[in-house]
């Protein structure tokens, strides 16, 4: 029997009925077509189904949709904001943090929880805030900088808007 939920996602209330046994990541990617989510493992290995959920990083294969209900959800595709990027976009382009892309919105979903709670991580604080996070592409340095990169610019102050 399909159930009611309305969440928040990428800043638009979403009420949709759906499967109880449906996961997250196929609500997202099937019913909102917000196929920056990847589905890499179904096993919550790879992390390529990260997204936010509340603030906090989570791997949407293995959280059921009926979970989010009342969450307020953040996809790979709400990160850019009045079409500019978001830092850590603009930093994986920058630092060439990606090669396929595959890992790439999880991997930049787990960075953004990252720098939410830690917005000056050093590089081993950044490589344990990826754990759980595979690239089987990169030996992860270019993944560093990217967030590195992303971090100074979030740090430095705004230049005034001059009148």
């Amino acid at each position: 029997m399909p159930t009611k939920i309305t969440m928040t996602v990428n800043g638009q209330s979403v009420t949709k009925e759906v499967e109880a046994r449906t996961l997250l990541v196929h609500f997202l990617r099937d019913n909102l077509q917000l196929t920056g989510t990847h589905v890499g493992c179904d096993t919550s290995n790879c992390g390529a189904c990260t997204i936010l959920v509340d603030g906090n990083a989570v791997k949407s294969c293995t959280m059921l949709a009926v979970q989010a209900d009342g969450s307020e959800v953040t996809t790979i595709e709400g990160l850019s904001q009045n079409g500019e990027m978001h830092p850590l976009q603009e930093g994986f382009r920058e630092e060439h943090g990606l090669q396929c892309g595959f890992c790439t919105p999880g991997m930049i979903m787990a960075a953004v929880a990252l720098l939410d709670r830690n917005p000056n991580p050093s590089e081993q604080e950044i490589r344990e805030g990826l754990e759980g996070n595979f690239c089987r592409c990169t030996g992860y340095h270019n993944i560093v900088r990217s967030i590195q990169y992303a971090a100074k610019k979030i740090n430095e102050p705004k230049k005034a808007v001059a009148s």
